[in-house]
């Protein structure tokens, strides 16, 4: 037995069984893996998947419970050679951040600015993708850390802690006739068309929950992935945006109203990071943590039951009362020169 034996039948289950997908993925031929999975079972005296001829298409009982273990040494393994990397140089090397675009975009970049000074080298790779997959790949064991505000607190496999909370607003182009509305109701916003996130993305299920509460169909004329894209077409005059304050605060272009009072209509969100349990965190990792969240007692990340929410929502502040998470000025009018 190795490890990538153990590699080869956990990335078989994670792209459902095509070997085709496993060898990619992990450099090898497709016989190569086959010979080495069934070597393993050999060795354990057990079949751990369901064969029809040549093709895997399923798991037998016995190899459900071989994969959770796999998993769980796969992690161990990882925890083993990050111990390592501690006392060999904790202020060297690499650390992954599955995100989103608005995350990545709006809210990372004043922290990743104050990292990278404590941290020179420190190699930083940030994976976009959906909230979903930002879970999955810490799952995965692909990521060491998430942020996200969707998705990644439904996993019993992550230890998920809220980092702030935000408010989404309403916003328009120039001279629009909302912006002559001194104090605009929710039926007004909706008179126009509505241009905003995805359901997966950023509080969208608070913007829905905002019309429905009120008993007002909303037209969503169009919905998209990240805020830049909104912006692009409510700059065209195609409708009302709503997007998550940060995506306006942090912001060099002054392209838009917002509707005063907006965020009024709808509930606050979180942005939250999560780690999966069981981890080891490297320190720079867990002083990024810190960054995002600096209420949270630390010795949590690596707890194995999650802290209740309720004992920490109370300490939560707001991203207007985080000056830490915006852009400065300076910085913006840099980044247009």
């Amino acid at each position: 037995m190795n490890f990538q034996q153990l590699r080869y039948i956990r990335a078989a289950v994670q792209h459902d069984l095509n070997l085709t997908r496993v060898a990619n993925e992990l450099f090898t031929s497709q016989s190569g893996v086959s010979k080495q999975i069934r070597e393993l079972e050999a060795e354990l005296k057990m079949d751990i998947f369901v064969r029809r001829g040549k093709r895997l298409v399923g798991l037998t009982e016995a190899g459900r419970s071989a994969a959770t273990v796999i998993d769980r040494l796969l992690q161990e393994a990882e925890n083993l050679k990050r111990l390592s990397d501690q006392f060999i140089g904790e202020d060297h090397g690499r650390l992954v951040i599955a995100t989103t675009h608005n995350q990545a975009n709006y809210v990372l970049p004043p922290v990743l600015m104050r990292f990278a000074a404590e941290y020179p080298d420190v190699e930083v790779e940030l994976r976009q993708g959906t909230p979903t997959m930002a879970a999955e790949m810490l799952l995965h064991g692909e990521a060491d850390l998430a942020v996200a505000t969707e998705a990644i607190d439904r996993h019993a496999g992550l230890n998920t802690f809220p980092c702030f909370s935000w408010d989404h607003v309403a916003i328009v182009r120039h001279g629009h006739p909302l912006s002559r509305i001194a104090c605009p109701t929710l039926a007004d916003l909706a008179a126009h068309p509505i241009i905003t996130y995805t359901p997966e993305f950023s509080g969208r299920s608070n913007i829905d929950a905002a019309f429905a509460e009120a008993g007002i169909k909303a037209d969503i004329r169009l919905a998209a992935v990240d805020a830049d894209i909104i912006k692009t077409y409510v700059q065209l005059g195609m409708g009302v945006g709503i997007v998550a304050q940060m995506a306006i605060t942090n912001d060099p272009r002054d392209a838009f109203v917002t509707i005063a009072g907006s965020s009024r209509f709808f509930r606050p969100s979180s942005t939250k990071v999560a780690v999966a349990r069981g981890s080891l965190l490297r320190s720079y990792a867990v002083r990024l943590i810190a960054m995002l969240a600096p209420h949270l007692d630390l010795r949590r990340l690596t707890a194995s039951e999650q802290a209740p929410q309720s004992d920490i929502l109370p300490a939560l502040s707001p991203f207007s009362q985080r000056p830490d998470l915006h852009v400065q000025p300076e910085l913006m009018h840099a980044g247009q020169a």
